[in-house]
C-alpha cells in the first residue's frame, strides 16, 4: 500500500451530549471500509493512512473517524470509555455510512470491531482483526496493575511508542468488564480476517487463538506474520493487510 496525500476533507459530527467527532469519508463503491484506531492513536496513522491508499486507488468507499480525546476529535482522552468509543463507532456507522461494511479494527479496534458486528450484523460483511486485542482490560493488566487501578483510580505505564507515560483510568478499566467476549461463544458468522505479528509483546499469539475458536463464522482465518510486533506497519505487513481487504471486498461483491 502507499499512503494517498489527497486525504478527504476534515468533517465532524456533533452527538447529542455535544461530543464533535472528527472523521475523513471518502465515496466510493460498496462496500465501505470502517477503519478502528488502537488504544490512544487516530485515524491519522500508519494503517489508516495506508488502508485509505488502497480505498483511493480500489474506488473503494472508507470512513475513519477519531475517538473523542483522541486526534482531531473534542474532550479528554481520560474521559474515554470502552462503551464511550463504541457508541461513538455506531453513530459514525449510522450517521455516515450506508450499505454494507468491512471494518478494520487495529488493537483495541479490533475489540470494538467485534461488538459493532454483533451490534450491526445486517451491516457488517467482513471483519479484520489487525493485532486485535479483545477484553485487554482483563489479561492486559496485573493483579498489582488492577489493585492501582481501583485504589488511585488510574495506571502510568511506560509507553513503548512514545515517550509520554500510557495512561489508564479505572472508568475506563471498569467498562471492559462487560464487553469481554472471549468467555464464550462470539456469534459473528461474516468472514473473519485476523493478522498477528508472531513477536507481538502487547498482545499474546494466544489472544487470536481464542478468537479463531470463538467465532462462530465458517470462515474465519488467521495469519501469523513472522517477527512481526504489535504495530504490523512495515511495508510487507502493510501489504498483508492489503490483500485482506481485498479478498474480503471481493467478497461482498
Amino acid at each position: 500500500m502507499t499512503v494517498s496525500m489527497n486525504a478527504p476533507p476534515l468533517e465532524f459530527l456533533t452527538l447529542p451530549d455535544g461530543r464533535r467527532i472528527a472523521a475523513r469519508r471518502r465515496p466510493g463503491r460498496s462496500p465501505t471500509l470502517l477503519f478502528l484506531p488502537g488504544y490512544a492513536s487516530d485515524m491519522e496513522g500508519t494503517k489508516a493512512l495506508a488502508l485509505d491508499a488502497f480505498a483511493a486507488e480500489r474506488g473503494v468507499a472508507m470512513l475513519r473517524f477519531d475517538y473523542s480525546g483522541t486526534g482531531s476529535s473534542s474532550g479528554r482522552f481520560e474521559d474515554g470509555t470502552l462503551n464511550r468509543w463504541l457508541e461513538e463507532a455506531l453513530a459514525m456507522v449510522d450517521a455516515l455510512t450506508e450499505g454494507p461494511l468491512i471494518a478494520v479494527g487495529s488493537s483495541m479496534g479490533g475489540w470494538l470491531a467485534l461488538h459493532l458486528a454483533l451490534q450491526r450484523p445486517a451491516r457488517v460483511v467482513g471483519l479484520i482483526g489487525v493485532a486485535a486485542a479483545p477484553d485487554f482490560t482483563d489479561w492486559g493488566y496485573t493483579t498489582d496493575d488492577k489493585a492501582a487501578l481501583v485504589q488511585h483510580g488510574r495506571l502510568e505505564r511506560e509507553n513503548p511508542y512514545g515517550r509520554d507515560k500510557q495512561v489508564t483510568t479505572r472508568a475506563f478499566w471498569e467498562s471492559g468488564e462487560p464487553l469481554r467476549v472471549l468467555g464464550g461463544a462470539i456469534n459473528i458468522r461474516c468472514p473473519v480476517r485476523l493478522l498477528h505479528g508472531d513477536a507481538d509483546a502487547d498482545v499474546p499469539t494466544g489472544v487470536a487463538f481464542k478468537l479463531v475458536e470463538q467465532l462462530r463464522s465458517a470462515d474465519v482465518q488467521l495469519t501469523l506474520l513472522k517477527g512481526g510486533n504489535h504495530r504490523l506497519s512495515e511495508p510487507h505487513e502493510l501489504r498483508a493487510l492489503s490483500r485482506e481487504v481485498d479478498d474480503l471486498v471481493e467478497l461482498a461483491g
